[in-house]
Parts: structure tokens; C-alpha cells; sequence
């Protein structure tokens, strides 16, 4: 049963990649690789159980919640151009200003 699930996860993978070399914008491309991160956690996790161990299911949780940081930081910086908001250099010498001595 878990060697079908298995194999049914390696199919979704493959179809993953496809959609990753063939998509036509940034953003196809992103949610292939979003897809592709959560069927590597996915097919950890069934590998683990497989192989009777259970700690590859902490090891798919860390993956899975690093997939989905890594994922929001890509969009945006595609939708952005930068990961951080820099400030406003007169924001900051204002604040100094009012809190002065």
C-alpha cells in the first residue's frame, strides 16, 4: 500500500519538474517548486514509515515548514526586488530628532 503511495509521489514529482521547465511565468515556476518541496517532505515521510523509522516524520515536518519560508521569501522577492524594507533614512533621523535628550 505505501510502496503505491511511494510510487504515485515519484509520478506527482515528475510531473512537478515537467511543469517547472515548461512554465511559461516566474510564478508557474514557483508553485512547481513549492510542489516539488512538498512531495520530497511527503515521500520522506512514507519512506520513513517504509523503513520502520519515525523520526523521518520530524525531519519532513522541518522540510515542509522550511518549503513554505522559502517559498514566501521567492514571491517576494519576484514581486518586490528585495527581501527587507530598508527604511526611510529621514524616518529614522526624525526619530532620533523627537527622542532626543
Amino acid at each position: 500500500m505505501f510502496s503505491v503511495a511511494a510510487l504515485a509521489l515519484l509520478v506527482t514529482l515528475a510531473l512537478a519538474l515537467a511543469r517547472a521547465a515548461l512554465g511559461p511565468t516566474v510564478f508557474d515556476r514557483a508553485q512547481a517548486a513549492n510542489t516539488i518541496g512538498t512531495v520530497a517532505m511527503l515521500l520522506l515521510a512514507v519512506m520513513g514509515f517504509l523503513n520502520g523509522r519515525p523520526e523521518f516524520l520530524d525531519l519532513a515536518i522541518v522540510y515542509g515548514l522550511l518549503n513554505v519560508i522559502g517559498t514566501i521569501a521567492v514571491l517576494k522577492y519576484f514581486r518586490r526586488g528585495d527581501l527587507g524594507d530598508p527604511g526611510d533614512e529621514n524616518d529614522e533621523s526624525e526619530a532620533t530628532e523627537k527622542a532626543g535628550p
